[in-house]
């Protein structure tokens, strides 16, 4: 039997009222995206240490949040698991002319403008909310990245993107405003205008801001922890 026929039937046991397991049978959609958030996470920490070992679990993990959804929208008569396999290979060759027709695509930053050209007419021709230019930035995204995305795609819709002189002194602008919220005991919206716009200077940059930030824990980690333990 090939290997995700048997988690496939695996998880259809897990499910079932006959013999199933309790706490697999209470979970909804809603209870079980929290771990598929956490098991993303965890593929990306074991490629950061650079365990093999690891990513190969959690890989495997985070598979089972895919076939764990598909399972119960399969049970809600919604899709199943095929489903969610052919959308995706459906989506691939859409979105990749130059590989599968014949488009020409230079190289890896042409391919994203053009991948990002491919989603925008996607989500206009769904209509509503999604055809709008922000529609569609998941709402679940560390906020640090849906900052980043959001300004992206302001911009790909016409919004002015900053250089860094602007960008530096929007960040000046926006600490005398954090000073005066302070003063008035409000300091909430100022602290995430801040952030808003330490985003927008990343940009200005060419940096990733969820890669600076990482990085800037690392550094203090080290620190704290070297400190310490003298």
């Amino acid at each position: 039997m090939p290997s995700i026929d048997r988690l496939l039937e695996i998880m259809a046991k897990l499910r079932s009222p006959a013999g199933g397991c309790p706490w697999d049978l209470e979970q909804r959609f809603e209870t079980i995206a929290p771990y598929t958030i956490e098991e993303a996470y965890e593929v990306d920490d074991a490629i950061r240490r650079g365990d093999m070992g690891a990513l190969r679990e959690e890989l495997g993990d985070l598979l089972l949040q895919v076939v764990f959804h598909a399972q119960m929208a399969q049970e809600e008569g919604l899709f199943g698991f095929g489903d969610v396999v052919e959308e995706i290979c459906d989506k691939l060759v859409r979105r990749h002319p130059n590989v599968f027709a014949d488009a020409h695509v230079p190289d890896a930053r042409a391919q994203i403008a053009a991948w990002e050209e491919s989603k925008a007419k996607e989500r206009a021709a769904k209509g509503g909310e999604e055809s709008h230019p922000l529609g569609g930035v998941p709402l679940g995204l560390p906020a640090l990245l849906r900052a980043e995305k959001l300004q992206r795609r302001a911009a790909r819709a016409g919004a002015k993107s900053p250089d860094f002189a602007s960008a530096a002194g929007e960040i000046e602008a926006r600490l005398v405003e954090l000073r005066s919220a302070c003063a008035a005991d409000a300091p909430r919206a100022a602290v995430g205008e801040l952030l808003f716009a330490a985003v927008a200077l990343a940009r200005a940059l060419d940096l990733e801001p969820e890669e600076c930030l990482r990085d800037a824990n690392a550094r203090f980690e080290h620190l704290f922890r070297t400190t310490k333990d003298r």
